[in-house]
């Protein structure tokens, strides 16, 4: 059995042979919800904990709202306006 080799600090390019762009990429994206941010939202969300972190806040947010107006809107009907005599 051959002796397996440990990493290098440094590959050549023709020592890893010939890549294939997107060769994963179909069975990647069945199992992930990959998002592309843009540069600016990079830099104020830098890790996926931050984007998770501030996702879950807003739908908190959100959520809250909107059980306070499906709490306070009316489910009867509304009265006619008194005719004016």
């Amino acid at each position: 059995m051959k002796k397996l080799e440990e990493m290098r600090t440094e590959y050549r390019r023709e020592e890893l042979g010939k890549g294939v762009r997107g060769k994963h990429f179909a069975e990647f994206k069945k199992g992930s919800n990959l998002v592309l941010l843009t540069p600016e939202l990079s830099k104020v969300f830098p890790t996926t904990e931050a984007v998770n972190a501030a996702l879950s806040s807003l739908v908190s947010v959100a959520r809250s709202v909107t059980d306070v107006t499906r709490r306070s809107t009316r489910t009867h009907a509304a009265k006619p306006p008194a005719s004016a005599h």
